[in-house]
């Protein structure tokens, strides 16, 4: 980041998910990370299949770990679509189609064994890509693309192969997605 951009902020939120303010994001991660607002996305290929990343190895946050397709945070005042449109652009060069939220309440904690917490409410989204991915290789290391159905059976019998939030959100997806 160049001394011209500014940093990424995120959106804080109070115990209701009232939005109260926004942070940095690069200092909004530690052992007692605030409540905000994120979101998570399942690309699918038009075929049935769902692209799964790892995450790249410099990430903050459960670096080299296999998650769902991206995740990331709004702007402050970003329509969480259009943050998800962005974040796509950004991470995967993807532009997507069909972008539909599908759990919109989830929201998770967890500690990294680093003891950095993720503490999100973080709606989910379904999308379509448009092409296929050429990653950032700040955000992502790894990718491919899976049947829905292996995924999901992933979820089920080794949920700790996966980030925290894509196991829990996996068994929600399935009954919203079929197996």
């Amino acid at each position: 980041m160049s001394a011209a951009t500014p940093p990424e902020r995120v959106v804080l939120l109070d115990e209701h998910r009232r939005p109260v303010g926004t942070a940095d994001k690069r200092t909004v991660h530690h052992a007692h990370t605030p409540l905000h607002l994120a979101f998570s996305c399942y690309v699918f290929d038009g075929r049935g299949n769902v692209l799964v990343t790892r995450r790249a190895l410099a990430k903050r946050t459960w670096p080299g770990v296999w998650t769902n397709s991206f995740c990331g945070h709004p702007a402050p005042g970003e329509e969480l679509a259009d943050a998800v449109r962005r974040r796509a652009g950004h991470e995967l060069g993807l532009d997507l189609v069909d972008v539909e939220l599908v759990l919109p309440d989830f929201a998770y904690r967890a500690t990294a064994p680093d003891g950095t917490v993720e503490n999100e409410v973080c709606p989910v989204f379904r999308a379509t890509a448009a092409g296929e991915p050429v990653p950032n290789p700040d955000e992502v290391v790894e990718w491919r693309w899976a049947p829905w159905s292996e995924l999901a059976e992933l979820g089920r019998v080794a949920p700790w192969a996966i980030s925290p939030w894509a196991a829990e959100q996996l068994p929600l997806l399935a009954e919203v997605f079929g197996d």
